[in-house]
């Protein structure tokens, strides 16, 4: 089997002020790293749009409705100071869903040995009723009741690298004892939430946050210390990599100093834990990243990894 890419152009519709890190640039600096001749193996799949009832496993109707009313049908409409949306937002984030959804659907059918998921908006930052941090929708953690409710998992893992913590993704895993959602992030530094003391109502939460500064052998004890053990111990039948590259020392946005190399070793790492306990069956999609150059090596490192070990 193949790594599965799902991408779609629509990502280049969701076009945020001038000067915005979380720009179309972003999709344009993976796709243009992701065409080298190295990546033609990638099994390339089109980003299919989720519908409403996907939105609702995680978000309630009223947000939905919510976040729908306030695309314009011209100019930007500001949800918060980080987070806007233009006439074709709303189909990149239900592409974002779809493309998590479709890659859940395919690597737990045998359909694919993993995949990447190359959109945006990212989605680790919205919480259950609101939008913020460049985020509309939940895209791991709908993915993550997907693989339970619709395929029947008992136990999936949602392991979080990006540089900011996923307050999104553990406001709306919070009740849910069957996802571990782990990350490990900067701290001090936006949102402002991750601290240890926050582990959910099952027990089902891991923050290990990082001082600013601190580079790969801090990245490499708090996953190999603390995050990969309990995910070791949960044993998970699945798992979902929201995955973010602006804990690059390139990084404008943030001050931990990991290398294209440390990406490298965590996905191995993590994938490690996916072939004891699940099969070897990783799902892993884009969140944040903001220099160009070091996203795009990045991606292309880490989903190097990924078609190494599904191969």
């Amino acid at each position: 089997m193949t790594t599965a890419l799902f991408s779609h152009d629509s990502a280049l519709d969701h076009v945020t002020p001038e000067g915005h890190p979380e720009s179309t640039f972003r999709y344009e600096a993976i796709q243009t790293a992701l065409s080298n001749p190295h990546f033609d193996p990638l099994d390339r799949r089109e980003a299919p749009l989720a519908g409403r009832a996907e939105v609702l496993r995680c978000h309630p109707a009223t947000y939905f409705d919510r976040v729908e009313a306030s695309i314009p049908t011209s100019g930007t409409f500001a949800l918060d100071g980080d987070t806007h949306v233009v006439p074709g937002s709303l189909e990149a984030a239900l592409r974002g869903v779809g493309g998590c959804n479709a890659a859940t659907d395919a690597v737990l059918a045998g359909d694919a040995a993993n995949a990447f998921v190359a959109m945006r908006p990212p989605g680790h930052h919205a919480e259950t009723e609101t939008a913020m941090g460049f985020c509309l929708f939940g895209n791991a953690a709908i993915a993550a009741k997907r693989a339970l409710d619709h395929h029947g998992l008992s136990r999936v893992a949602v392991l979080d690298f990006d540089v900011h913590h996923g307050n999104g993704t553990q406001d709306l895993l919070w009740n849910e004892e069957r996802i571990l959602f782990a990350s490990s992030h900067q701290m001090p530094l936006y949102p402002g939430s991750g601290a240890v003391h926050e582990t959910g109502a099952h027990n089902n939460i891991l923050n290990v946050p990082l001082a600013p500064m601190t580079g790969g052998v801090e990245m490499k004890r708090a996953w190999g210390d603390f995050i990969l053990p309990a995910v070791d111990d949960f044993a998970p039948e699945f798992i979902i990599i929201s995955a973010g590259f602006d804990a690059h020392a390139a990084d404008p946005l943030a001050n931990l100093n990991w290398s294209t190399e440390d990406f490298v070793w965590l996905t191995h790492a993590i994938y490690d834990v996916a072939d004891a306990h699940a099969k070897g069956r990783v799902v892993s999609t884009l969140e944040g990243g903001y220099d160009l150059n070091a996203l795009a090596a990045s991606v292309a490192a880490h989903v190097d990894v990924l078609m190494e070990r599904g191969a």
